[in-house]
């Protein structure tokens, strides 16, 4: 059985050893007090890559035969390369699969490390944790951004956070600084750039007590994730879609599935599903490592 570790970076580094697609000895975290949250977006890169390698060494525990290294980052990774990073920016341009690698040879730990997207990484522990290894697998992650995880990994940009859902020349919320984009209405930072005098969590609580403004943004916020939802189908075909994150509370599950099938017309795309699971470090780091793994071809 391969002994593999898997790290995520959110807004805390969480790292752990998987053995046979399950996590054993719990999570590693930094940094550990709540308080603290905002601090990876704080650091420098050099010392963020140290904060990720200790995380790594204490999750391996000792372990000497580690196979593999997954790290899921927020942002759009390619080769190795962290191409864009919103939400971590001083991560933009870095070669962090190699920066990582030096620094674990430096620690005598020489194993092949995999960098991936952090929404690739939710696919894919969705996919292990629900026996789906053999399917395949979308997932929609609602955080400070939205992210689009795809299993099993295919090359390409996969940004589907950008998805352009509406064509209304005032929607410029996105953090990327485009229009008309999925972040840009669910995103948590657009939604407090929106709504100025009220935080998120009190735009919905508002749309229940029946206030208009807000009950016209909920109808906005569900219209746009099932039109992204629907562009995917109709490029990619049906299959199965979770929804997740910090912040799919939010999600009323009928509604979005009622706007989604008023899109999705054509009966051989109709086999699509939609199912709300909850937001997990553990599923993200089980990700992480199962797709090193598959990468090494583990």
């Amino acid at each position: 059985m391969a002994k593999s570790v898997g790290v995520t970076l959110s807004e805390q580094i969480h790292a752990g050893l998987v053995v046979d697609h399950q996590l054993v000895d719990g999570l590693q975290r930094f940094p550990e007090d709540e308080e603290n949250f905002g601090a990876l977006v704080e650091m420098h890169t050099e010392a963020l890559v140290d904060a990720i390698c200790k995380q790594i060494i204490a999750a391996a525990n000792g372990e000497s035969e580690i196979a593999s290294v997954g790290v899921a980052v927020p942002g759009l990774v390619k080769n190795g390369v962290v191409e864009e990073a919103p939400n971590l920016p001083q991560l933009k341009g870095a070669r962090l699969r190699d920066m990582i690698s030096l620094k674990l040879h430096d620690h005598d730990i020489a194993t092949p490390v995999t960098l991936l997207n952090d929404a690739d990484g939710v696919a894919a522990g969705l996919a292990a944790g629900h026996g789906k290894l053999d399917s395949v697998v979308r997932v929609w992650t609602l955080g400070m951004g939205i992210g689009y995880g795809r299993y099993p990994f295919t090359p390409g940009v996969w940004e589907g956070g950008h998805t352009v859902v509406t064509l209304d020349e005032k929607e410029t919320f996105c953090g990327c600084g485009g229009r008309g984009h999925l972040e840009g209405i669910m995103g948590h930072r657009s939604m407090r750039m929106r709504f100025l005098d009220m935080e998120p969590e009190e735009v919905f609580e508002a749309a229940k007590a029946g206030d208009q403004r807000c009950m016209d943004f909920k109808r906005l916020y569900h219209k746009a994730l099932a039109a992204a939802t629907a562009s995917s189908v109709h490029m990619a075909g049906p299959g199965k879609f979770y929804l997740t994150g910090p912040y799919v509370h939010f999600l009323d599950l009928s509604m979005l599935k009622d706007y989604t099938q008023q899109m999705v017309k054509m009966s051989p795309l109709q086999g699509y599903s939609l199912e709300i699971v909850e937001e997990s470090p553990e599923i993200r780091v089980v990700g992480s490592a199962v797709s090193a793994e598959q990468a090494a071809g583990l």
